[in-house]
């Protein structure tokens, strides 16, 4: 009798014990719903449009263009995954990180104040702040790779994740240098006139994006980093600086005096080259011209000043870069599936007319709220392809330079991020398949992105003339 009992009561236990898995977990993620209605929406247009062959050629074409741009990828992430081991290395990401803890402990309850995600984190948002977008990808990535140690359950979306991912898509830009060069190209009389109203909607949708994030992962108390691990994380990373320190230390071999002289003067003379570049006319000296020509400026200088820090700490700095680099030939092949899966979805919906029909139909209702017609193709386009948007973007400023149109869409190309394919990038680094809330944060705050770059627009454009 007691047998049965004891079954009995195990069997209670067991309906009564709380699920491992939140609840969020057992239903598709939203990117499946999503991916799956672009892939079927552009078959059926296409079929009444006549655009079938154009849309099983797109299909073929983006595969193939997304394989192409991941292994274009190779360099870049090799070079920058190697640059950034060298900082963490030398600690300078440490220092960085220590610098801004309390907002960023704030931001990210959920991942140790002295953990390196952290720190990949602060340089990942400074680079993309600064508009070095071929810089921010891999730093970005690191993140992820860092984030997804703390991550109990692999292939799941953790609430630092969908956070981090959300604020990348709306991507704070203090100096969208790349958008001031192209308009600058095309005659603009006042190239730099969007950087202030450019900052006012980046600020808007970072915040929608803190907001909605924060919002949707309090939904589900069930967080996917429980505070005993996140405690223990914390404990290991202070008790661990005794062992790791040390032999951190004993790898580290700080150059002689006649080293020490060699870096600090290459230091000296290249901060020596600014101003001598600004009097031999190498840069201009007015203020919004030599920010636009510093953008050549702005990656040799971050690589010049991690690698002689390095270096002056001790650093091996080649064997550093090496071994970091290695990392990016595994996450370049490791995207690819996830690329090619957006990549698809993106081309067959341009190519069977569907975007050509939304807008057709919704540009009559977006002159109400003040954004010209020929502004919505580039706000449909902006979360779904990089280079597409570019490219519209940069032919509005050619046709009509000082137009509403070209204006505002400037500043939405330097408020706004290709969300679907920072997606597939950096959750596909990581072998991410359960997104969570990361998608629907991230279309929020392109909306409110979108949103605040036709208000702001409409408000400098009488000031920017």
């Amino acid at each position: 009798m007691s047998t049965i009992k004891e079954i009995s009561q195990q069997k209670t236990d067991i309906k009564n014990a709380p699920d491992p898995k939140p609840l969020s977990d057992k239903k598709p993620a939203a990117i499946n719903i999503i991916w799956l209605y672009i892939i079927v929406i552009s078959i059926i247009v296409a079929a009444y449009t006549g655009r079938m062959e154009d849309v099983g050629k797109a299909s073929f074409d983006s595969a193939k263009r997304a394989v192409e741009l991941a292994i274009s990828l190779i360099g870049a992430m090799a070079l920058w995954l190697g640059i950034m081991k060298v900082a963490e290395a030398a600690g300078l990401m440490k220092a960085i990180t220590r610098a801004i803890r309390p907002v960023m402990v704030w931001l990210f309850p959920d991942v140790p104040p002295n953990h390196p995600a952290m720190s990949a984190i602060i340089m990942n948002m400074g680079a993309n702040m600064l508009g070095m977008g071929n810089a921010a990808t891999p730093m970005g990535i690191k993140a992820m790779q860092e984030l997804d140690k703390l991550n109990p359950q692999k292939g799941t979306a953790t609430n630092a994740m969908c956070l981090f991912l959300a604020i990348n898509t709306s991507s704070v830009t203090v100096l969208p240098l790349g958008v001031i060069a192209v308009r600058a190209a095309c005659g603009t009389t006042s190239p730099g006139s969007i950087l202030l109203p450019t900052l006012c909607a980046t600020v808007c949708s970072t915040a929608a994006a803190i907001f909605m994030a924060k919002f949707l992962g309090r939904r589900n108390r069930n967080s996917l980093v429980s505070t005993t691990q996140t405690a223990q994380e914390t404990q290991n990373s202070a008790a661990e600086p005794a062992s790791e320190t040390q032999s951190e230390k004993d790898e580290l071999s700080p150059p002689g005096t006649f080293g020490k002289t060699a870096a600090w003067t290459a230091l000296v003379l290249f901060a020596a080259a600014i101003p001598y570049s600004i009097i031999t006319g190498g840069l201009p000296g007015g203020f919004l011209e030599s920010v636009t020509a510093s953008t050549a400026w702005l990656i040799p200088a971050l690589i010049i000043a991690i690698l002689i820090g390095g270096y002056l700490c001790g650093v091996k700095v080649y064997e550093t870069v090496t071994d970091g680099a290695k990392e990016g030939f595994q996450v370049a092949v490791r995207i690819i599936p996830f690329m090619v899966a957006i990549f698809v979805g993106i081309g067959m919906l341009r190519s069977s007319g569907a975007l050509d029909l939304f807008t057709g139909i919704a540009g009559n209702f977006t002159k109400l709220i003040g954004m010209p017609a020929e502004v919505l193709p580039h706000a449909l386009l902006r979360p779904l392809s990089g280079t597409g948007a570019y490219g519209y973007m940069a032919e509005l400023i050619q046709k009509a330079p000082d137009s509403l149109a070209a204006f505002m869409s400037s500043i939405l190309q330097g408020s706004t991020e290709t969300t679907f394919y920072v997606l597939a990038v950096y959750f596909g680094a990581i072998g991410i398949r359960k997104t969570r809330h990361a998608l629907p944060a991230a279309l929020f705050s392109d909306a409110v992105g979108i949103g605040a770059a036709v208000l702001f627009a409409n408000l400098f454009f009488s000031m920017a003339k």
